[in-house]
């Protein structure tokens, strides 16, 4: 008897099994109905509505229902999933003992004190039919499995069978025989009509009353229980039924008998404490089962597997007569194993199944519980187990498995617990006394080892054996008859090794243990559900477990990771992992002995082995291929450290707000705030962001919070000024005397903060100001006030000094620099792949724009004035009044397009400063070559120098904040001693490889800043802000001569970056000009049409593009140059805009189409080259002379040069230059 689960409650009087849920019913004598899960050993559900014990209990085969009865003379339908009964019939007069739902029609059974059998019809909630007959209690009625017969028991002392085929025929269907008997004689008809059930046989034998009755499930046979201590058979046929024999042995009232479903056994248990198995075909005795003090009073069976319920005093238990578990071995691809006592082989790569041969009956009913492989010899160790009888048998099997399948001949056989080969002709048997004992191949004795602890041995290599005791394993060496290692595991039951035999799996009832080989533990896992079998996944960098409980197949790592990969309606015993690249097969044996192949999904353990063992390229293949998601795998890299690949699996915006903050990626964290717009993600956002110096983003935050303190420090620690003072006339607004002071304080507004004192009555206050200020008109009118007001006149302290607060030495300056940052293996590999798909390059990365703008784009004469440059809001929103005119209004053109996706501050998690040791002091080197070296140095007229001969720069004014930035950079100034002034270093480059002279100043300015500032460009131009985009894109054009790169690649990238600048900036001063200008008359209308197309002509990026192509197209359309307006509306359909763009521009080409002329002939030929004057605005076409700028290439007519180029504002045009020198290499041709 192999228990499965027990239970404590009350006496038990009813058990049910659900079919296929692993639940079990059970009615108690104190009235409540208990729900267990039995593989969980858990309760589910109590039903507590019945008054006094429940008796009769069972679950409906198909619907969530059971049926309950009760002495309370009620029977109760109840609905599981709802957990609540559904109604209650009602016409037993007595004690209600069983109820049974039919197998297939909608009928009840009960029996009941009452001395009557009831049908109930649970649809209609009626009673159909009540049988009558015995004269005592009626204890026990079941319905046939698959006749229309019913067996009943009484205290009357007789079994009666009953045939209620009429009941049916009336009330469900003619069935088979009804119909074939209709239509043979279809006009006969049953005068006296036919009763509804009616006694076929009574089995009169028992000497008292009997307690219970059942049907075989196939053959004719009857099983009854009784007070008389006996079980009696009953065979029947259609026309009699007589007593086959009698199982005597209990000594107490046997309680309840049934058939076992595959096998000829019969178990009973009784008043007498035991539990009783009888061979049906001889009628004896097999097996008995005895409890200690509880009376057993139910007894059922599962309707598929092979378990057993019995209810007794204190509870229940739930049993197996005999261990399932397949005995089977590995070798290689091959798996061995038993199935009808024959030995047969699987080779698991092409699923080929063979017989190898036969065993012999040497154990009895019972399956063999565990089998040994010698695959050198071919020899098979059989082990059996019936009870206290253990013997092992010893085959020698054939070497070729290809004929038939021979009979095999006696095999040896021995006493023992357990036998294992542990060498090629050594065989280890564990025997009762617990004594190890070697033998040979022909079973003979060749060593004997003490082992007074072992329990059981397991195999672990040549030579080698696990020993089994209480609460530990132990390595034993068996050639040296000494232990080598141990390790602390209660109970285990069954050790798995890998293919190389360095990772053991030990399992217990419900543990796993990972050891090495020498028994040292790595990691143990308990599981609810009892632990079936395992096999490891060797295909991995680390071997992983894969093993299977009651209800799942699960995974677990040698570092303690484990998780589920599938669940299992059946329990099934892993044999093999055999694994792909794209998948893996767990290869396994049910407990039929079938093999079976079930399909998992390796990616989650997968995932996590290349998280552990650091192979991050296959954690990003994952990443971007699998379909990995759920809770767990977001907590495991939370827990493991990688939020930022966390980040991959979550749509949540609140959790993806608390990963980005976790990894420091703020740019996520500012999208994630963005959607959830609520004040605690703002101020955890300004909190991460402050840390890593983006004050940028700070300041967007306490705009959003609008939490003004805290907004007004971070402009005075900052250097901006500007927003301070707007932030005082915001606490003038705001009536905020005390935050306006402290702006007046903090500004130096000595005009200010007297106002402030004297409209607050602090007179005496602010004379005190005025006059140590020497303010002295305000201070006379303030003496004034107060002799008029009566009051003191306050002297002046004439030590008094100026409150004067620091000024700024940089001021709007950008983000501060990170120290000791660098960014994770993922998002550096994240960037390159963006980087490869784009045109590799990072300019060109950056040049990604949608196709679509967002924003208004009409007329740009009103501009906010509320917002500065810099100010993050910018960024989020365009403008209402946008700076492109598009023209469409009498168009019927929608007005607005789709929003462009925020690109703002993208890079900022590029800008990090890695900490300098100490190095050299001198500022100047001998080797100093480029403009950026010359200002990071201190050299600014060397550097203004080289600019000038290099790119013909002529106007140094823009650079005086440049350079005094760039210096600032290069240096570091600290505190030495106290009373002494701070020292200054300068910081290097090159500090690891080179000294004295030789020695670089550190880089201060780089190109992903520049490449930053361009995408900001780009939308304030999508927001139609062209004056602020000019001048954003004029200062990215200043500071690219100033850049140092170091290879080829960035040089051209910086090459490129200028000349994006500088077709933005012809085309945005051209467009701005044309906004401008008059359009009353043809002429002037002509000159902004020519303009209009001339834009259309600059490479801009395509949402910018399609803009000019709209403008140009209303334009010409409405000037009714129709073919030029056909030759933009094809261009415009090409760059594929929005749907009703799209639609928009065919309906002007079909137009345009109808009459393809021009009215008015203007300066413009599209299919001839040219290229726009950046001060007239007229093109120069190819072949024509024209003068470039020296740094920007802007073309300009031949009257302009020797003139300051307008498009950069710094460069003079036509000057002779040597060109761009930002490059090392550039300096060793």
């Amino acid at each position: 008897m192999l228990k499965k689960f027990e239970t404590k409650s009350a006496r038990v009087k009813g058990i049910s099994f659900h079919a296929k849920r692993p639940w079990v019913l059970a009615s108690l004598h104190n009235g409540v109905i208990q729900l267990w899960d039995y593989r969980m050993c858990t309760l589910l559900e109590k039903f507590d509505e019945h008054d006094g014990p429940v008796r009769g209990i069972c679950f409906h085969i198909q619907q969530p229902l059971f049926v309950s009865g009760g002495d309370d003379y009620k029977i109760k339908v109840w609905n599981y999933k709802q957990r609540r009964c559904l109604f209650t019939l009602l016409g037993h007069l007595d004690y209600i003992r069983t109820t049974f739902f039919h197998h297939e029609y909608p009928w009840i059974l009960s029996a009941s004190d009452d001395q009557t059998i009831r049908i109930w019809n649970w649809q209609s909630r009626q009673c159909i039919s009540v049988l009558t007959g015995h004269n005592h209690y009626v204890m026990c009625a079941q319905f046939h499995p698959t006749e229309d017969l019913l067996v009943s028991a009484s205290l009357d002392q007789s079994v009666r069978v009953w045939d209620f085929s009429g009941l049916r025929k009336k009330s469900v269907a003619p069935g088979p025989a009804g119909l074939t008997e209709h239509l043979r004689n279809p006009q006969a008809t049953d005068l006296f009509g036919q009763a509804d059930a009616v006694v076929k046989h009574v089995l009169e034998g028992h000497d008292r009353g009997v307690n219970w009755a059942c049907f075989h499930p196939t053959l004719p046979l009857i099983a009854s229980a009784a007070d008389d201590r006996q079980v009696k058979l009953w065979r029947m046929n259609d026309s009699k039924a007589w007593e086959v024999d009698t199982c005597r042995g209990h000594y107490n009232n046997v309680s309840c008998v049934l058939f076992h479903a595959k096998h000829e056994l019969i178990i009973s248990n009784s008043e007498d404490l035991y539990i009783r198995v009888w061979d049906m075909s001889k009628r004896t005795l097999l097996q008995s089962f005895r409890r200690e003090h509880e009376r057993y009073w139910v007894l059922t069976s599962h309707p598929t597997l092979n378990l057993f319920a019995a209810g007794h005093d204190g509870g229940m238990v739930l049993f197996k007569l005999q261990r399932e578990r397949p005995a089977y071995a590995v070798h290689n691809n091959m798996l061995f194993y038993i199935k009808n006592r024959h030995l047969r082989k699987l080779d698991m790569l092409t699923n080929r199944d063979a017989p190898v041969m036969h065993l012999s009956k040497g154990g009895g009913r019972q399956q063999p519980y565990s089998m040994s492989l010698n695959h050198a010899e071919w020899c098979v160790l059989v082990t059996w187990r019936n009870g206290e009888n253990c013997s092992y048998e010893l085959y020698a099997a054939p070497r070729d498995h290809s004929g038939a399948v021979p009979e095999g001949t006696e095999p040896a056989r021995g006493q023992a617990t357990t036998a294992i080969w542990v060498a090629r002709n050594r065989f280890a048997a564990l025997e009762k006394n617990n004594q190890l004992v070697i033998r040979n191949l022909k079973n003979e004795v060749s060593k004997k080892i003490s082992t007074p602890t072992c329990e059981e041995i397991m195999y672990a290599g040549t030579g080698m054996l696990l020993l089994r005791e209480a609460d530990s394993v132990q390595l034993l060496d068996v050639q040296q008859k000494r232990t080598i290692a141990s390790v602390k595991v209660s109970k285990c039951r069954y050790a798995i090794w890998n293919t190389d035999m360095s990772i053991v799996a030990l399992l217990g009832k419900h543990t796993v243990t990972l050891c090495t080989k020498k028994l040292e533990q790595l990691c143990c896992i308990t599981e609810g559900a009892r632990v079936k079998s395992g096999a490891f996944d060797d295909s991995t960098p680390q071997p992983v477990f894969i093993y299977t409980t009651a209800n799942h197949i699960k995974y677990c790592c040698k570092d303690g990771d484990y998780g589920i990969i599938r669940t299992l309606d059946v329990p099934v015993y892993a044999v093999r992992v055999l694994s792909t690249e794209t998948g893996a097969r767990v290869v396994c044996l049910d407990r039929e002995c079938r093999p079976k192949v079930l399909n998992i999904d390796p990616t989650e353990y997968r995932f996590k082995l290349a998280l552990v063992t650091r192979q991050y390229d296959q954690v990003l293949h994952m990443v971007r291929t699998a379909k990995l998601v759920g809770q767990s795998i977001i907590a495991y890299l939370q827990e493991k450290g990688y939020p930022e690949v966390a980040l991959h699996f979550v749509k949540d915006s609140r959790t993806r707000l608390s990963l980005a903050l976790q990894c420091g990626n703020i740019e996520v964290a500012l999208e994630a705030a963005k959607s959830l717009d609520e004040p605690a993600a703002w101020d955890q956002l300004a909190k991460a962001a402050l840390t890593t110096g983006n004050h940028q983003i700070v300041e967007m935050c306490y705009q959003r919070t609008k939490n003004f303190d805290k907004l007004s420090f971070l402009y005075l620690v900052t250097g901006n000024l500007e927003k301070l003072r707007k932030m005082m006339k915001i606490a003038e607004i705001r009536k905020d005397t005390s935050a306006q002071f402290q702006g007046a304080l903090l500004l130096g507004d000595v005009g200010e903060r007297i106002r402030l004192l004297r409209n607050s009555g602090q007179l005496s206050l602010a004379y005190l100001t005025a006059i140590n200020h020497k303010q002295v008109e305000e201070a006379e009118q303030l003496k004034a006030a107060l002799e008029a007001a009566g009051m003191p006149v306050p002297e002046a302290n004439p030590d008094a000094v100026f409150l004067r607060p620091p000024l700024p030495i940089q001021r709007n300056q950008p983000n501060w620099p990170l120290l000791a940052v660098s960014k994770s293996f993922f998002e550096v590999a994240g960037q390159a792949r963006a980087a490869a798909e784009g045109s590799g390059s990072a300019v060109a990365a950056a040049l990604d724009e949608p196709l679509e703008a967002a924003g208004a784009w009409g007329d740009d004469d009103v501009l906010p004035d509320h917002k500065e440059e810099g100010e993050e809001e910018i960024m989020e929103d365009a403008c209402e009044d946008g700076g492109w005119d598009v023209g469409d209004e009498d168009l019927e053109l929608p007005e607005e397009l789709a929003p462009v996706s925020d690109m703002g501050a993208a890079e900022d998690s590029e800008q990090y400063f890695v900490a300098p040791t100490r190095g050299a002091s001198a500022p100047l080197a001998a080797r100093l070559r480029t403009a950026h070296d010359h200002v990071a140095t201190g050299q600014f007229e060397a550097a203004m120098r080289l600019l000038n001969e290099q790119v013909g720069i002529v106007n140094f004014a823009p650079y005086e904040s440049v350079f005094a930035e760039m210096f600032a950079h290069a240096r570091v100034t600290f505190g030495a001693l106290p009373s002494l002034p701070a020292l200054t270093a300068y910081l290097h480059r090159n500090w690891k490889e080179a000294t004295g002279k030789d020695l670089l100043p550190v880089i201060t300015l780089k190109l992903s800043d520049l490449v930053s500032q361009l995408q900001q460009s780009y939308q304030l131009t999508t927001a139609g802000r062209f004056p602020e985009a000019i001048e954003r894109l004029q200062g990215v054009a200043q500071r690219v001569p100033l850049l140092l790169v170091d290879s080829k690649a960035e040089l051209s990238e910086a090459q490129q970056l200028l000349a994006v600048c500088r077709d933005y900036l012809v085309g945005l001063a051209m467009e701005t000009a044309r906004k401008a200008m008059p359009k009353n008359t043809v002429d002037e209308q002509k000159r902004t049409c020519e303009m209009a197309a001339y834009f259309t002509h600059c490479k801009l990026q395509p949402v910018h593009q399609i803009l000019t192509l709209r403008t140009a197209l209303n334009m010409f359309f409405k000037l009714k140059n129709y073919r030029t307006a056909a030759s933009f509306a094809r261009r415009l359909l090409e760059l594929g805009p929005r749907p009703e763009v799209a639609q928009q521009a065919r309906k002007i080409l079909q137009a345009c189409e109808k009459t393809p002329t021009d009215e008015h002939q203007l300066l413009y030929d599209e299919h001839n080259p040219f290229s726009v004057c950046g001060i007239s605005y007229k093109p120069i076409y190819r072949g024509k002379p024209e003068e470039k700028c020296s740094l920007c290439a802007a073309s300009f007519m031949p009257e302009h040069k020797g003139k300051l180029c307008p498009v950069c504002g710094v460069a003079e045009i036509g000057k002779d230059a040597l060109g761009l020198r930002i490059c090392p290499l550039q300096f060793n041709r």
